[in-house]
């Protein structure tokens, strides 16, 4: 149930750890199949979920998302606040790259439609 898909030019790396219940999502995300890609981690979510009672984190780390890429975030914190609102301990960290203010943005707008615990935090610069 782990999952480590290395990022291209269009979709985001993906690294995913059952027994830390821990998903990293970071770069790009606009595929042409976004439901292909995006599936997989939301089966990943809601398995985890039902299988285990481990905390939840989810790293998120968007430059660039599609229209797609939004919904099926939205999918999955839709998922997670449900698990929130049942006493599931679930944190949502959020890096941003101050030269893409849209993901700040986005970030900011995610924490005020939840009650997830959401750390919104500027991302350590990388050439």
């Amino acid at each position: 149930m782990n999952l480590s898909l290395a990022g291209t030019p269009s979709t985001p790396a993906i690294q995913v750890s059952w027994d830390s219940g821990l998903l990293r999502m970071s770069g790009d995300s606009y595929p042409e199949n976004t439901c292909g890609l995006c599936s997989g981690v939301i089966a990943w979510v809601a398995n985890i979920l039902a299988e285990i009672s481990l905390p939840l984190g989810l790293e998120l780390h968007p430059n660039h998302l599609n229209a797609s890429s939004i919904r099926a975030m939205i999918d999955v914190f839709d998922r997670l606040q449900i698990a929130f609102d049942s006493g599931r301990e679930l944190s949502v960290v959020w890096l941003y790259d101050n030269r893409n203010p849209r993901s700040a943005e986005l970030g900011e707008e995610s924490s005020k439609d939840y009650k997830l615990s959401f750390t919104i935090t500027k991302a350590p610069f990388v050439e």
